[in-house]
């Protein structure tokens, strides 16, 4: 499964670009299962509000993913992956540890269950 994480300045344009992105998955990938992962409150107006049932979606409290949030992160992590989605986008608030949250998700036994792609650095449009 590819993963991708995903920065920016506020939650609204990190989750603008995750929206994005799934709809252009949708017109190249016929039947493939997203899951996504965001750190911190809702916007307010969301895209991801209207997100189709087969996309897994799950929102965890806000504070470092690699730090204070990792256990809450691996908790649903873990029962995303039992799903098998094919993709996955993780909605970072705080870039600040993005490389230890990236060598986290490269080890044992991640390292065997996720292919991370270059991460999504959204910015205002």
């Amino acid at each position: 499964m590819t993963a991708t994480l995903v920065t920016g300045s506020s939650a609204a344009v990190r989750e603008q670009a995750i929206f994005d992105q799934l709809q252009l998955s949708k017109l190249h990938q016929n039947g493939a299962r997203s899951a996504v992962i965001l750190e911190g409150l809702a916007p307010g107006n969301s895209p991801l509000d209207s997100l189709p049932a087969d996309v897994l979606f799950a929102r965890i409290a806000p504070g470092c993913l690699c730090c204070t949030g990792n256990l809450v992160l691996r908790v649903t992590l873990n029962r995303m992956l039992r799903q098998r989605p094919e993709r996955l986008f993780i909605g970072v608030a705080r870039s600040e540890h993005l490389d230890q949250l990236r060598s986290w998700l490269q080890a044992e036994p991640y390292d065997q269950l996720l292919r991370l792609t270059p991460d999504l650095i959204s910015s205002p449009s």
